[in-house]
């Protein structure tokens, strides 16, 4: 049977591996942390339960269908509900607005609350479905990178319909031109972060991001998020994937330009195909060392990082849902400081994530658990010490004006993730939480590809190469590697 080796078990890497499975690939995923799932990785310390990653879930039939395609019951691994409420918003002048999964609701209460005419609502929204029914093949379940890809009728209609993209404006004037509440452009300007990536850089086809949410809605898996990818590594197991770990991977072997196997720091592995889940910045400096690079690729602008703060919190608040953002009042500064500066903004976006509203048992009784992020640049060498510190004073204070609180005095337990422990704990460069940034209108076509142009068999998936960061996208690069794999020998 042919083998498959995949460097790393985030959840791109384990979707991977069960699609190669099924496939007929004898699979075997190496990894260098002592558990799977990557960044969707959780802690428990005096009584509160923390997802230590990604907070957002949306799409589920992405992970779903993975269990599908082995005749398993889903629910039999997992089960997640839809949120009523998808976020809360608040501003320092008081003003609070809660987004609705309700999309009709969702267009009067924002009417009414930003004095915005519901028309200009319908057509934004409507307009963010275009954007996606244009492109969702193209941008996220095809590869760029084949000729094949761009002679699909659905291609042809997307480049006809390029004006209407906006991909030569930022999503910043996109949002200006539809809206006159500088509020609302900046709760839509918000989606920018959802791939790292500044409002006021990235293109305004990304104006689609909204509609993802709006239309999939979002959810909370039973269990927390950590709870999907381990249900993923069950399903895994299940099938038949080996998973060794504490094992670094520390050469991809490249014979006459072929992938052959891999050297990990306990063994010499064989293989007939690799694909690296690893961000593609350390695959090609740690692990091909001895192979020519992508200069152009690998030198694009990293996206956003974040520093997270996650307390435990002995007061319930019942302003506060699932997902709450206070924001800056000076956005575009913020976004200068952390993209331009590679610094923190003094009045930070304060983003908190409340798992306990959803399941009571992540914390104790009439206390709550807290995941507090700001956004922040990549690791360049800052003294993150000095930078944490700071940020915890703006980040409190926020809070304090806000919700009109002394939350110092609340907190009861505390750990603190910084970008120098993303970039140690997961391999990302720098830190980044998404791979490249898509500051750019040529992004989606810079970002690397999955496969190598240059060595036959080996393949990259995961957050920091094509279709992009974050659980969906991770998921669609595994569907795509499985598409672009030939189908496997079997011995005689």
């Amino acid at each position: 049977m042919s083998h498959a080796i995949v460097i790393g078990a985030g959840i791109g890497g384990i979707a991977t591996a069960l699609r190669l499975r099924k496939k007929g690939y004898e699979v075997t995923v190496l990894e260098k942390n002592r558990y799977a799932g990557g960044k969707l990785h959780a802690i428990k310390e005096n009584g509160y339960r923390f997802d230590l990653g990604p907070s957002l879930f949306t799409m589920p039939h992405l992970v779903t269908e993975l269990f599908d395609l082995y005749g398993v019951n889903p629910s039999d691994y997992f089960e997640y509900k839809e949120k009523k409420v998808i976020c809360n918003y608040f501003w320092e002048d008081g003003t609070r607005f809660s987004v609705t999964s309700n999309l009709d609701d969702f267009i009067k209460n924002a009417s009414n609350t930003f004095d915005e005419p519901t028309k200009n609502l319908s057509q934004y929204i409507n307009k963010n479905k275009k954007k996606y029914d244009l492109t969702n093949t193209l941008f996220l379940e095809k590869s760029l990178h084949k000729a094949k890809t761009y002679l699909s009728l659905k291609t042809v209609k997307a480049i006809l319909n390029i004006t209407s993209l906006d991909v030569s404006t930022s999503l910043n004037t996109v949002n200006k031109s539809r809206f006159k509440n500088p509020k609302l452009v900046q709760l839509f300007n918000r989606y920018a972060t959802y791939n790292g990536s500044s409002p006021y850089k990235t293109p305004g086809i990304m104006s689609m991001i909204p509609h993802l949410e709006m239309h999939y809605g979002t959810f909370f898996p039973k269990g927390g998020m950590h709870r999907i990818s381990m249900s993923l590594f069950e399903l895994a197991l299940s099938q038949g994937v080996k998973f060794n770990f504490e094992e670094q991977v520390k050469k991809i072997n490249i014979i006459n330009g072929v992938a052959t196997g891999v050297v990990s720091n306990k063994a010499d592995y064989r293989a007939d195909m690799v694909v690296s889940n690893m961000d593609v910045f350390p695959t090609y400096k740690k692990l091909l060392q001895d192979e020519k690079h992508p200069k152009k690729v690998l030198a694009q602008e990293r996206s956003s990082s974040a520093l997270i703060f996650y307390w435990g919190i002995s007061k319930e608040f019942p302003e506060l849902d699932l997902h709450n953002i206070l924001f800056s009042d000076a956005y575009k500064d913020e976004f200068q400081a952390i993209f331009e500066d590679k610094n923190l903004y003094h009045d930070p976006t304060v983003y908190i994530n409340i798992t306990s509203k959803e399941e009571p048992q992540d914390a104790p009784k009439n206390h709550e658990n807290w995941f507090v992020m700001i956004n922040a640049p990549g690791n360049y060498g800052q003294d993150w010490e000095q930078l944490k510190n700071q940020a915890k004073t703006h980040i409190i204070s926020k809070i304090n004006r806000i919700l009109k609180v002394d939350v110092e005095s609340l907190i009861t337990y505390e750990h603190i993730l910084t970008p120098v422990g993303i970039e140690s704990n997961t391999s990302s460069y720098r830190g980044a939480l998404y791979g490249a940034a898509s500051n750019d209108k040529f992004a989606a076509f810079l970002r690397h590809p999955n496969f190598s142009n240059a060595i036959k068999n080996l393949y990259f998936c995961g957050g920091s190469v094509h279709p992009g960061g974050g659980i969906p996208l991770c998921l669609l690069s595994a569907k795509i590697v499985s598409d672009l794999v030939p189908k496997p020998t079997f011995d005689d």
